[in-house]
């Protein structure tokens, strides 16, 4: 992974507490598991932030490596 991308990833998981990688937007989500945790998160008064990985395809692929998990939605928590 490059160091450019690696470097943006990791200044996103900084953003919020708790930042969700997801499929769409907090108010449009994409996808039914990006919904579900968007549902989960608000239900509980969780603050948190979110980036919508089908806007960026460098971010969606680099995630993958930086995290080694391939799918999506991805919850980051305190980093």
């Amino acid at each position: 992974m490059a160091d450019e991308i690696r470097a943006r990833i990791e200044g996103l998981i900084r953003e919020s507490k708790v930042m969700l990688f997801m499929k769409g937007t907090k108010q449009f989500p994409a996808c039914g598991f990006s919904n579900a945790v968007v549902q989960i998160l608000k239900k509980e008064g969780v603050p948190f932030g979110t980036f919508n990985i089908l806007a960026d395809p460098d971010v969606r692929q680099g995630l993958k490596e930086y995290s080694s998990w391939p799918t999506y939605p991805q919850l980051y928590v305190d980093g």
